[in-house]
């Protein structure tokens, strides 16, 4: 299913620079753009019920069923400190690879799947690689739009990943 409505979002953005490419998963969150490496990506799903965990930070909405496999869902936004935002039919589920675990990403839009050059990617600003966040690769110039590219295996922490990791162990564990 993932591949079908992928095909047709899938666009060359400098073909003549494709010596050392990589494919994208673009995605909106709070009006910026963002990216992440299509090889972390298992499947993007709609919004479906979310089940609540006590005691849990803020940015971790809860767990979900998918196909018989319970995996923790995380709110982008919330994760990165902006403002929560109601689903909308847009509003989508990126089912990620996380250091082998499994987790879901929310995310505003699933914009586009791409292809980028290397030359394309710029460092990320001093100001912004200063403040220790590891998930932050760089910058891609699109024609006329900048595309921030995250690197989802240091999204979270050590701590948080583990945690993560727990409440999934619980989830398991709980009777039917």
């Amino acid at each position: 299913m993932f591949t079908i409505k992928t095909e047709s979002l899938v666009r060359e953005v400098h073909p003549r620079e494709a010596t050392a490419s990589t494919q994208l998963v673009g995605f909106r969150l709070a009006g910026e753009e963002y990216g992440v490496e299509i090889t972390k990506v298992q499947e993007i799903i709609l919004m479906d019920a979310i089940t609540r965990v006590p005691q849990t930070p803020a940015y971790v909405k809860g767990l979900i069923n998918l196909r018989n496999m319970v995996i923790p869902i995380i709110d982008l936004r919330l994760y990165f400190g902006l403002p929560e935002a109601k689903p909308t039919e847009e509003t989508r589920i990126m089912v990620v690879n996380l250091h082998g675990k499994t987790i879901g990403v929310i995310v505003d839009a699933v914009t586009e799947v791409l292809r980028i050059g290397s030359d394309q990617v710029s460092p990320p600003p001093p100001t912004v690689a200063g403040l220790g966040r590891a998930y932050l690769i760089g910058l891609v110039r699109l024609d006329d739009r900048l595309l921030i590219l995250l690197d989802i295996d240091h999204l979270l922490t050590e701590e948080e990943a583990t945690d993560m990791e727990s409440m999934n162990a619980t989830a398991r564990r709980a009777p039917n």
